[in-house]
């Protein structure tokens, strides 16, 4: 069977996404008090407001992390699977540690070893976007499709909609008019040179 960990060197076709891919984070791990543990807790993900898969996660200390569930390729029975994830720590600029995934799946039968803050399901083990080959969805996007989903980010990014046709957000509160301004300039620099490679890619004539 391939996949990463059996060294066969399974990979995603080039349409494979980050953005339409199972992850989950370190980061936010850490922020619910999970890391360091000891403690135990299990992570899920939704469609449409419903279960679609779940994990059970033991953190046994500050460098391991151990995953329990069930994976299956097509056509082959339910598997239980257990992954155990090192952990690494590295100091932050204002004190502190951040923690890290050690991506420990062979690809290609070489060992991966990367430093990493997620991890995606693509196979029978959770694995970096790297070993899985995923591209991020802007990667897929012709330029002008770059720079719609640049402003539409933005405009979520600012507590408003990802629609052009909705007023662009106002300053969140807490946020520097400076920095409220900055991303105003480039959201609107984004939805210009977005419609002028519409324009272009289609004849259209302003």
């Amino acid at each position: 069977m391939g996949g990463p960990g059996s060294g066969s060197g399974y990979r995603w076709n080039s349409r494979s996404t980050v953005e339409g891919s199972r992850s989950f984070d370190v980061r936010d791990w850490a922020r619910s008090g999970y890391i360091p543990g000891p403690s135990s807790f299990h992570s899920y993900w939704t469609r449409d407001g419903e279960e679609v898969a779940r994990i059970g996660v033991r953190v046994t200390g500050q460098y391991e992390v151990i995953l329990t569930y069930r994976s299956r390729s097509h056509g082959e029975e339910w598997e239980d699977v257990k992954q155990t994830i090192p952990l690494d720590w590295t100091d932050c600029h204002f004190g502190g540690e951040r923690p890290w995934f050690i991506c420990n799946v062979n690809c290609g039968g070489v060992h991966c070893g990367r430093r990493v803050a997620k991890l995606y399901s693509g196979g029978k083990l959770f694995a970096c976007r790297h070993c899985y080959n995923l591209a991020y969805q802007s990667q897929h996007e012709p330029p002008y499709g770059r720079e719609l989903l640049k402003t539409q980010n933005i405009r979520m990014k600012l507590g408003g909609s990802a629609s052009l046709a909705d007023p662009f957000p106002d300053k969140p509160k807490g946020m520097h008019w400076k920095t409220y301004g900055r991303l105003c300039g480039e959201a609107g620099e984004a939805e210009i040179a977005s419609w002028i490679g519409v324009a272009e890619r289609f004849g259209i004539e302003f």
